[in-house]
């Protein structure tokens, strides 16, 4: 009799600790993987970070006391760093997710990683499109922008408005050549004309350079495919040579609301850009908008494009892990991938089978100083890409996963 009682009790036991343990550790941890001290701190870094602790806080425990934690750390740009990060994160430190990472290398370093693992990548800020392509993998879910979205629906709407011949302005690393790439099928395709092209080193503070060949090009376009402090150099002395006054049109590839702010407007105005997001679009994005720019250490600031999808990708994560009682990847992802509806920050939202976050692209304008109204009033709507155009058909992106 007592062997019968020990076998029902530890059966009982192997079956409960079944059952707690399909959220491990009793906590779901979330790492937000970014630059919190380079070119990508302020679209990034520590803003990143708080929008993952709000996301935590209106998941609040999935109506199923669950406990969240967030946890950071910044990868320097680094693949290296970044992929010792996570490594670490996956093996000792019991982390389940990791979310955010700008820098291209650094995510599909990531991607490789974390391949066939428990944890699942919500790459909200990589922009590599191979991540939903020849790289794809069954632990990833891209938010945001990528580099074919990216290229091809910003090169689609500047030719839309007559600008056929266009000069590149490219950080010489994974994100800048994919962009440069995708932009160029696109505009060759549709009977326009690439005239050259500049390759810069990430960080780089002089573009002087750079900027006399794209205006000696004579190029209607001069697309700026960097990001960052990057981007913001290119910018401020594109406005010292006086580009956009000559005529030429200055297209930045990816840019955000946050580096508008830091160039200043008087030196931005003109300036065209697609996003995913912009904090002034409706109700709910200047809610979300003015809470965060409440939290701690922002500052009044609004956020960027890629911290709203910190946020989003978060908390969709985190729903996920509700509804199926386990933060492992096997589970969570396909739960993930059923969502198809209405996302506050980016409007009609799908996930793809192939782990594509497919939302609508807005082309943007920045104002002049005299038509912005107040702090952060930055944009003019030019035109919108609906969802389904914004991003590469599943079929064509070469993911095992869309079969």
């Amino acid at each position: 009799m007592k062997n019968l009682k020990w076998t029902l009790a530890l059966a009982a036991s192997l079956i409960g600790g079944a059952a707690s343990a399909e959220i491990s550790d009793n906590v779901v941890r979330v790492g937000v993987l970014n630059d919190i001290s380079g070119i990508f701190q302020d679209t990034n870094g520590m803003g990143s970070v708080e929008a993952a602790r709000m996301a935590a806080e209106d998941f609040n425990g999935g109506a199923k006391g669950i406990k969240v934690e967030i946890v950071y750390a910044d990868h320097q740009n680094k693949a290296d760093v970044g992929n010792a990060i996570a490594r670490k994160w996956l093996e000792v430190e019991g982390v389940d997710a990791i979310v955010d990472v700008p820098n291209s290398a650094v995510g599909l370093s990531i991607n490789s990683l974390l391949r066939d693992s428990r944890m699942t990548y919500l790459a909200s800020s990589t922009a590599s499109a191979d991540l939903t392509g020849k790289a794809c993998s069954r632990n990833t879910i891209q938010w945001v922008n990528d580099t074919w979205a990216t290229g091809n629906t910003t090169a689609a709407a500047m030719m839309s408005r007559g600008g056929k011949d266009w000069y590149f302005l490219t950080v010489d690393y994974a994100l800048g050549k994919g962009i440069e790439t995708e932009a160029q099928k696109y505009i060759e395709g549709h009977g326009g004309k690439v005239l050259g092209s500049s390759r810069h080193p990430l960080g780089t503070s002089d573009f002087a350079s750079f900027l006399l060949q794209a205006q000696g090009s004579k190029a209607q376009v001069i697309g700026l495919a960097n990001a960052g402090g990057d981007t913001i150099n290119a910018v401020k002395q594109a406005a010292e040579f006086g580009i956009q006054q000559s005529g030429q049109k200055l297209v930045a590839f990816l840019l955000f609301i946050n580096d508008v702010h830091g160039m200043g407007i008087k030196v931005a105005q003109g300036l065209q850009l697609m996003e995913a997001f912009y904090w002034d679009m409706n109700d709910d994005t200047r809610a979300f908008a003015k809470r965060f720019a409440a939290r701690p250490g922002m500052n009044g600031k609004m956020p960027s494009g890629n911290q709203a999808g910190v946020y989003a990708s978060t908390l969709a994560y985190l729903n996920a892990v509700a509804a199926t009682g386990s933060d492992n990847a096997k589970d969570v992802v396909p739960e993930m991938k059923k969502f198809k509806g209405k996302d506050r920050l980016f409007g009609d939202t799908a996930i793809r089978q192939d782990g594509r976050v497919v939302h609508p692209m807005y082309l943007f304008e920045v104002k002049k100083p005299e038509e912005s109204k107040y702090p952060y009033d930055y944009y003019k709507l030019v035109s919108t890409i609906p969802a389904e155009q914004a991003f590469r058909p599943m079929a064509e992106g070469g993911c095992e996963l869309a079969k």
